[in-house]
């Protein structure tokens, strides 16, 4: 049987990051990324075996930019109509309570996932549009959404409910809905696989830290908690964004400082956390600027770890045991000095650090000590993969 190929396509507001996968090897065969759709001059890149083709073109919309990726497989390879796709899997950033699972894309399942773009209104209209697009242009191919809340969407109730009216919290879908839910969902199994245990008998805690971060906690397998909220702004300190903070700080900006809630929007989600605390949101240049003397940064880290910390413990809390605790992401994978300094003196949780098998960069490894309690792990995570394989589930199951 030939191999069997997963189109992954993640449509943003003006870009389209796109793989193609073999989700039974685990491999990508192929992958791209177009960016500054609508703008005077789009950014092309596609990138097959050792090749990498860069162009710089107008992409006045998503219909021009699929166009354009359909074209650099036929041109630079490999040919989707000879690539046995059996399924394109789009990423869908909110499923609401209305997905706890992926779904084989139809008008109706459209109109649901537009239904929820008040939810993520960044993101959601921008996927209907990759959706509509790839529908046409690959018209037979299955097409399926795969949800970043779905992991969460089945949270307990305690975890998942807003201590407001709630007559509000139902009119308008405010609940806990979680992000990066693929992630967690992939990395808590690959744990299980990684240490050849069931699934089902571990307890574990996942840091997804990239320039986005989030926290979950998982008992056998299932989500019990997470940090992110209605929206990903809440939670862990990140990149750009606040995580948590006194939901006052907007009435107490709006009233005293004549920011408006666009400002405060953008106050809270693009110029905050690291960046906000430092000007510098890439960890790499935070560590130089700490090297250096800078105040600012040092200071920028430890809120980093401190929230993250506070999170650990939390959920440690809320599971009663806890078996792994696993890294993952760009940040979680690649800084050593982070996870080192999140699982400093959290020995008497049963979480010991050896710094030998901590040095370095990449996964999967085990970086806790012999006898620690507590297995550490740093599981790479790929979320095209999963979505991939998510896909291929269903539509193997049609």
């Amino acid at each position: 049987m030939s191999t069997r190929t997963v189109l992954v396509v993640n449509s943003g507001s003006s870009s389209i990051k796109y793989q193609l996968v073999d989700p039974d090897a685990g491999t990508a065969i192929a992958s791209g990324l177009v960016e500054r759709i609508g703008e005077s001059s789009g950014n092309v890149k596609h990138t097959y075996g050792d090749q990498t083709v860069k162009r710089e073109l107008p992409v006045p919309d998503h219909a021009v930019g699929m166009r354009i990726v359909l074209d650099l497989f036929e041109e630079v390879g490999p040919s989707i109509h000879t690539s046995n796709v059996v399924a394109v899997g789009h990423r869908v950033v909110q499923g609401g309570s209305v997905f706890d699972a992926p779904a084989l894309i139809d008008d109706d399942v459209v109109e649901k996932i537009d239904a929820l773009s008040p939810l993520a209104p960044l993101h959601n209209p921008a996927h209907i549009t990759g959706i509509k697009v790839a529908r046409q242009l690959l018209p037979d191919e299955p097409q399926v959404a795969v949800f970043d809340t779905a992991f969460f969407e089945k949270l307990p109730a305690e975890a998942a409910t807003y201590a407001i009216d709630k007559k509000v919290a139902a009119a308008h879908q405010v609940r806990r809905y979680g992000a990066h839910g693929t992630s967690h969902q992939y990395v808590s199994q690959e744990v299980a696989r990684y240490l050849d245990r069931p699934v089902g008998e571990l307890n574990q805690i996942v840091l997804h830290l990239g320039n986005g971060a989030s926290a979950s906690a998982v008992k056998g397998g299932h989500a019990v908690d997470t940090s992110m909220g209605l929206t990903p702004l809440e939670g862990l300190v990140m990149g750009t964004r606040s995580g948590d903070i006194d939901p006052a700080v907007v009435f107490h900006l709006y009233r005293n400082a004549g920011m408006s809630i666009d400002d405060i929007d953008d106050l809270l989600n693009r110029r905050s956390g690291i960046k906000g605390l430092s000007g510098e949101n890439d960890f790499r240049a935070l560590h130089d600027m700490i090297a250096a003397g800078d105040a600012d940064a040092a200071l920028a880290l430890d809120v980093y770890v401190h929230r993250l910390k506070k999170y650990v413990g939390a959920y440690y809390a809320i599971l009663g045991r806890l078996d792994v605790l696993t890294f993952t992401a760009g940040v979680g994978e690649n800084d050593d000095v982070v996870r080192a300094r999140v699982c400093e003196g959290l020995e008497p949780l049963g979480i010991v650090l050896d710094p030998e098998r901590n040095a370095g960069r990449g996964g999967p490894k085990v970086i806790s000590a012999d006898g620690s309690p507590v297995t550490v792990l740093v599981i790479p995570t790929n979320e095209e993969l999963a979505i991939a394989r998510q896909s291929l589930a269903v539509v193997e199951a049609r």
